[in-house]
């Protein structure tokens, strides 16, 4: 969630390098988060904070004694401020926007409904999409929904909806701000994003099709006829969640963005109605649970980050399926963020060449017409990497402001461009594995669960949903799209 374009940092500025056991205090907060909950769900509850910021200072000490730094803490503490800051504001902001459609909660009206969630996550946002869709979701569904309901919205509007723009979901941003063109995702991925939503939203049909099934006569009437009159109200919000959106492009000076977000949130709260947050049973619960957590997580994954960083090379990754599985996996616990910076910089350091960037920078900075000539006698792959520059940043070539990420990323999209889709794909579609994977996922549940809606744990939500349904969809998707 963080739009931040820092590259992990390198091991040699933080002394020798990291052992895979300083990753043990991420590992135990994930089988804590996954676990305790099954067999003591009220102890949870009252200490999942002790054990989250107790893991995270497990591993600041580790940090602070044995490797004499607290700069990569202190970067990440930096970066969890951000993504609460943005991740608060719409949390606040779409809580004043207060939607109720009437009645017919059919399964095919439930795809619709997911299937405009998902294209709403393009333009605002995965999380932005479900803080404002997931009440009214319930809501329409509210004589019959059932797990699955919630679950099959994490899984497309929190989630795999998001993967056409880089407003959609952070990583792609973080790929735009690489040098990963705008409009790239959805020209180059649009066929696997709709195989891949197909599938989820006929799988979710079936399902709810064979519940709808067994209700009574009765139950089906007040289901389909008994919705109250639509409304909806708050609309004065949307300027301030533009607010936010617009504040995301902000890269400095730093803490602008941050600044115009809090301002946008607190315009939203002064100037929506109370009886809106009353009507959407507005509270701050679900934002400290996501607070909390994360903050453990942001903090216990600084040596697992570092680790990846400082072992990519021999990881052994030399074709798309592996960067898709391998993005998809940690983007599964990681935040996916940094994890598909990772592995956009090992995909660098695998598959391109520093002399064939270094040609093309120094085709992409002589002005026409000169350039025409000197690309003539140039490599074929400057040629090749010279015109994939000009087409997608050739504004930037023409004003002499193209920077060296814009010519590495075309140079590894030149001849590798399947190897982008697959770490792209694999950022967004995986965090719907588990709740922590991406931050609507655990906000929704929270959410679903103020109003009475009954959630899987987080071990039945892996052992029940993402494993039988996504991870054969997903591994489907491999075989047509990445095997080869």
């Amino acid at each position: 969630m963080i739009p931040h374009v820092e590259q992990p940092v390198e091991s040699s500025l933080y002394g020798a390098p990291l052992p895979l056991w300083a990753g043990i205090p991420f590992f135990l907060l994930l089988l804590a988060i996954a676990f305790v909950p099954l067999f003591n769900k009220h102890w949870w509850d009252r200490y999942y904070p002790v054990v989250s910021i107790g893991s995270g200072l497990m591993t600041a000490a580790y940090y602070g004694l044995m490797r004499s730094t607290a700069l990569p803490i202190l970067h990440s503490e930096i970066e969890f401020i951000s993504f609460i800051v943005l991740v608060g504001s719409l949390y606040v902001i779409t809580g004043g926007i207060h939607i109720r459609l009437r009645g017919r909660s059919r399964p095919l009206t439930n795809v619709a409904f997911l299937a405009i969630g998902a294209l709403t996550a393009n333009l605002v946002g995965t999380t932005g999409a479900s803080m404002i869709l997931i009440r009214p979701f319930i809501r329409v569904n509210r004589y019959r929904i059932k797990a699955f309901h919630i679950v099959f919205f994490i899984f497309v509007v929190s989630n795999i909806g998001g993967g056409l723009t880089p407003i959609g979901d952070p990583p792609l941003f973080l790929g735009y701000l690489k040098g990963v063109p705008f409009f790239w995702v959805l020209q180059s991925t649009w066929h696997i994003w709709l195989v891949t939503m197909t599938i989820v939203l006929a799988l979710f049909y079936l399902i709810d099709r064979r519940q709808y099934g067994k209700l009574s006569p009765g139950q089906r009437h007040r289901t389909e006829d008994l919705g109250e009159k639509g409304e909806v109200v708050g609309l004065h919000n949307l300027c301030f969640l533009g607010v936010v959106l617009c504040a995301v492009f902000v890269i400095d000076p730093p803490f602008v963005r941050e600044g115009l977000m809090v301002s946008a949130a607190l315009g939203s709260w002064f100037t929506t109605r109370k009886e809106i947050h009353k009507k959407n049973v507005f509270d701050f619960v679900p934002l400290k649970e996501v607070a909390i957590l994360f903050l453990g997580i942001f903090t216990t994954m600084v040596p697992v980050l570092e680790w990846i960083t400082q072992n990519s090379a021999g990881l052994g990754l030399n074709v798309a399926a592996q960067f898709y599985w391998a993005t998809g996996a940690l983007s599964s616990v990681l935040d996916s963020a940094p994890t598909y910076l990772n592995f956009l910089g090992a995909a660098v350091g695998v598959f391109v060449d520093p002399d064939l960037v270094r040609d093309v920078s120094r085709l992409s900075h002589i002005q026409a017409p000169g350039l025409a000539a000197l690309a003539g006698d140039a490599s074929v792959q400057a040629r090749m990497t010279l015109e994939t520059l000009l087409r997608y940043h050739g504004g930037s070539v023409r004003l002499g402001t193209v920077t060296i990420d814009q010519i590495t990323t075309s140079c590894l999209m030149t001849f590798h461009e399947t190897v982008v889709q697959a770490i792209s794909l694999g950022a967004v579609f995986f965090g719907a594995m588990t709740y922590i994977g991406n931050v609507p996922n655990l906000m929704v549940k929270s959410i679903a669960e103020q109003t009475g809606v009954p959630c899987p744990s987080y071990g039945r939500y892996v052992g029940r949903y993402a494993l039988p349904i996504l991870l054969p969809t997903f591994g489907l998707i491999w075989l047509i799209f990445f095997r080869n």
